[in-house]
């Protein structure tokens, strides 16, 4: 549980119903999710290089 406090009742009771992530971290995911996202890291990381790269050498 996190230490979020509530605005009020109905937010509480919607946190209760859905939840939302905290302290996610890559390594405690199954192998498959941890690739993709390994993979999709890494695919923008490389795509923000290239777009640079590009932009200035022209």
């Amino acid at each position: 549980m996190s230490n979020r406090k509530p605005i009020n009742d109905v937010m509480k009771h919607l946190n209760k119903l859905e939840g939302y992530p905290t302290n996610v971290e890559l390594k405690t995911l199954p192998k498959p999710l941890r690739y993709f996202g390994y993979f999709f890291i890494s695919f923008f990381a490389l795509a923000a290089l290239i777009i640079l790269m590009g932009v200035i050498i022209t």
